[in-house]
């Protein structure tokens, strides 16, 4: 019998895999615009904030931001200073964030012939 401090036992599906460790991943992933960001990011070798605004007119700029730091905190974009005037900062995917795009491409092919259109 385990005691009240161990941590619970992973659920996994019937045929036993477990899928707890991409928890993290989703949760990073399925906020709003993250997967559009990693796709546009992906896309250039850098951008700056700006650009990115202009390639996803739909979102706020508060909400670019929380991605790109969440991001950056968990290791998918980097982000340069430049000691310029004006301040230039520009964001680029890591290589953990390319690989992510790498595995997202198949979703969204698959998405794009459920919905018939699209999607960037």
């Amino acid at each position: 019998m385990a005691d009240a401090t161990s941590s619970p036992e992973p659920t996994c599906d019937v045929d036993g895999t477990c899928y707890c460790p991409l928890t993290g991943v989703i949760n990073t992933l399925s906020r709003k615009y993250a997967m559009q960001l990693v796709s546009i990011i992906g896309a250039h070798d850098s951008l700056r904030f700006a650009e990115i605004e202009n390639h996803l007119t739909s979102a706020s700029t508060s909400t670019i931001s929380k991605r790109l730091n969440e991001f950056k905190e968990a290791g998918l974009v980097s982000r340069t200073q430049y000691n310029e005037i004006p301040p230039r900062v520009e964001y680029a995917l890591t290589k953990e964030g390319h690989e992510v795009r790498e595995r997202l491409e198949p979703l969204l092919k698959w998405a794009t012939t459920r919905s018939g259109t699209a999607t960037e």
